[in-house]
């Protein structure tokens, strides 16, 4: 089975990476494929990092571990890109792969939004989702509003590191202390571009 991991990562921190190889162990995954989003459709009035700039941040967030990729499938395509269609190429280019989505609770929570969120449910062999503190999943209107979610869903006990990037971005904005909420290449990065100020 492979974990694919889609996200904005604007920038990537421990809260992905942690989650992201918890995931790996418990379900003994492959790989995770860490998927970076070129045009998120759900944040179009939210500026973006360019996605080089994006790319660059999860290529040092993963370095070194065997059991993470980068996946390109939603940067060598045109957008907008949609969970749905990326898992049905990945289907269709390996067949005889399963496939398991990686997720925050806030995504889950969200998910009856999402384009095609029937087809995308059946695409996945299991959801692995991260509890988040602020947000709290209601699984039974989920299951009414997208049938046969729940019984895909796992939800994942880790340890919980509440950070956001959004938090990061503003941090590095006006000057806080964010140094330990990336890894430390990411940080270099930042600094080294001058992200976010």
């Amino acid at each position: 089975m492979i974990g694919v991991f889609g996200g904005t990562f604007d920038p990537p921190h421990v809260g992905h990476l942690i989650l992201a190889d918890e995931a790996r162990a418990v379900l003994s995954l492959s790989t995770v494929l860490w998927v970076v989003t070129g045009i998120p459709p759900h944040k179009p009035a939210q500026p973006v990092s360019p996605v080089t700039h994006r790319l660059g941040m999860v290529e040092r967030s993963i370095q070194g571990n065997p059991g993470f990729e980068i996946s390109r499938i939603e940067l060598d395509r045109p957008g907008p890109h949609f969970a749905a269609e990326t898992l049905e190429l990945l289907a269709s280019a390996h067949p005889n792969q399963e496939w398991v989505y990686v997720m925050g609770e806030d995504s889950l929570v969200d998910l009856p939004n999402w384009h095609r969120p029937a087809d995308f449910v059946q695409l996945c062999r299991s959801i692995v989702v991260l509890r988040r503190s602020q947000v709290e999943a209601d699984l039974d209107q989920l299951e009414r509003e997208i049938p046969g979610l729940t019984a895909k869903v796992r939800l994942l006990a880790v340890p919980l590191v509440d950070v956001s990037a959004r938090d990061i971005r503003r941090r590095v904005q006006t000057g806080q202390p964010f140094r330990y909420l990336v890894p430390a290449s990411v940080a270099e990065y930042i600094r080294q571009h001058r992200l976010y100020v």
